[in-house]
């Protein structure tokens, strides 16, 4: 009993070790894969499309990237130019999703996704809601 409840421990330690990403590429205009662990709003698939995000005239990457990092367990990882990555992890099993974020013109780009796993029960799309409300209530997006 003893063995299994350390090898548990020990599988559990390694998979929350093995999310770190200390260089990834922007896939901000990707569309997602097929796994339903994913949305944007540069992919026109009803299950992972995002609606658009209009920017207003006020709105700067700073000002998005302190919105952001509102949403629960949000780090910044990456603000460079006009992208911006945004770690979300998880309170429970410490999973990182990868919030990642465009200004391109008047839109701001969306594309949120699970690291792990095959289904994320609809965590992205929440928080992509989550942070539509925050950027709206700051006067952000229209």
């Amino acid at each position: 009993m003893k063995k299994a409840a350390l090898l548990s421990i020990a599988l559990l330690s390694l998979t929350a070790c093995s999310q770190g990403v200390t260089s990834m590429p922007d896939r901000s205009q990707s569309p997602c894969g097929d796994k339903p662990n994913c949305v944007s709003t540069q992919d026109s698939r009803d299950k992972f499309q995002l609606a658009p995000f209009l920017l207003t005239e006020s709105a700067t990457l700073d000002a998005i990237e302190q919105a952001a990092l509102q949403l629960p367990g949000a780090k910044t990882a990456v603000k460079e130019g006009d992208y911006l990555r945004i770690e979300c992890t998880s309170k429970i099993m410490r999973f990182v999703d990868d919030l990642e974020l465009k200004v391109a013109g008047d839109k701001l780009i969306v594309r949120s996704e699970s690291r792990v796993g095959y289904s994320d029960f609809g965590v992205n799309r929440k928080r992509a809601e989550q942070l539509r409300e925050k950027l709206t209530q700051a006067k952000l997006i229209k």
